[in-house]
């Protein structure tokens, strides 16, 4: 435990120099209070913070933070559930703790993503690229990675994420959508004090721990197609699958009726797109009365679908995690941003204890997600991570 008894938060460190508390219990002051002394402890410059908006609201989180740690720089978000060190939760909160002397961060709070320019948010990657070469020295690309939150419900996700990738030369990016429990109302992200929604959070981190950037998924597409006919692009609504109502011609595809279906079998019935011959996930999020679909990521008429084939998630992400081990010589921890429509396909297949010892021992921690990005690609039903090995023994 963390502190003393009275405060209702666990601690989690790691050989790699990071170190984790959660908690469940709705006091913001607690877990701010247990975040200052774990802070104190591992000397700690910056936290990454996710959190469930059923447990803790984001401004009396916030508020807490700056009573109770006022010294300590953070970036988060809320979330569809947690993926703690116990696996994976629902109803929690999370912080991340980095220790000064391996890791340099920078972030920073892009508000109003409906009305802003790509080349503002380009903008702000440059100057927090000068920003951490001036406090680390050097940039160096090899040992500098990047992170970004998004309002999973800003239908901004593609063009931010592109724009971040184009000015980060390399630098690979990962990251989640905020989500809120998947009631679809309002998500939080907050950093240093601010609390906003319609906005995108992007941190720099260079750091002497070696890390690995990775995505994986579990879907091989079919040949069966649906071709978007007649959509709402802006509000990423199909109202048409191949001149047929759309959730009637989804259903029809997967061979359930149209009355019957619910985010279980859209999780558990994808569709994709492919791009640049690779194929990525179009999720759907939710049927409205008329028949209409609304998705997680971009849609737009003529974009043609593939129904795609689910094969067992466990055995994927245990063999993408298998990979990553050989890549750096072993794991120590990983943060992870999985996607919310795994966990419900997850339970939907009855594979939810596996998936989730599956993360517990492999030491990942992170949120559920309304979408992951990766690289360039805003992407859907993915798991992407950045895994850290132990520190490197000094010469």
């Amino acid at each position: 435990m963390a502190g003393e008894g009275k405060l209702a938060s666990s601690s989690t460190r790691y050989a790699c120099g990071l170190s984790a508390l959660t908690t469940d219990e709705p006091d913001p002051n607690a877990f701010a209070r247990a975040i200052a002394a774990e802070a104190a402890a591992v000397d700690a410059g910056f936290a990454l913070l996710f959190f469930s908006q059923s447990l803790v609201d984001a401004s009396a989180l916030t508020h807490a933070l700056k009573l109770h740690a006022p010294a300590l720089a953070y970036a988060g978000c809320s979330t569809a559930g947690e993926i703690t060190p116990q696996g994976l939760e629902e109803g929690h909160a999370l912080a991340l703790l980095l220790p000064s002397a391996s890791f340099s961060t920078v972030s920073t709070m892009v508000e109003n993503l409906s009305s802003s320019g790509m080349d503002r948010i380009t903008g702000e990657v440059t100057a927090l690229r000068r920003l951490l070469r001036g406090r680390d020295g050097q940039e160096r690309k090899n040992s500098v990675f990047a992170l970004c939150f998004i309002d999973g419900l800003s239908y901004a996700e593609e063009a931010v994420t592109s724009a971040i990738h184009w000015g980060l030369d390399d630098i690979p990016l990962i990251g989640g959508s905020a989500g809120d429990d998947l009631k679809f109302e309002t998500t939080s992200l907050i950093s240093n004090g601010k609390v906003g929604c319609d906005s995108a959070i992007i941190v720099l981190i260079a750091t002497e721990i070696p890390f690995h950037v990775f995505k994986t998924d579990n879907f091989i597409p079919t040949e069966q197609k649906l071709v978007v006919t007649a959509s709402d692009p802006d509000h990423r609504i199909v109202r048409e699958f191949n001149a047929t109502n759309a959730a009637e011609e989804y259903a029809a595809s997967v061979g359930i009726v149209p009355q019957m279906l619910t985010p279980l079998n859209f999780a558990s019935h994808p569709v994709v797109v492919k791009v640049g011959g690779e194929y990525y996930c179009r999720s759907i999020q939710r049927m409205h009365a008329d028949g209409s679909l609304s998705f997680f990521c971009a849609i737009e008429d003529g974009v043609v679908l593939s129904i795609a084939q689910p094969k067992n998630m466990v055995e994927a992400t245990r063999a993408a995690l298998l990979d990553v081990e050989r890549k750096l010589g072993g794991i120590d921890m990983v943060l992870g941003f999985d996607c919310v429509l795994r966990r419900l396909d997850a339970l939907n297949r009855q594979v939810f204890r596996d998936i989730s010892e599956l993360y517990r021992a492999n030491k990942i921690i992170g949120f559920g997600t309304y979408g992951e990005q990766y690289r360039s690609m805003h992407l859907n039903q993915t798991f992407t991570g950045i895994a850290f090995g132990e520190r490197q023994p000094a010469e």
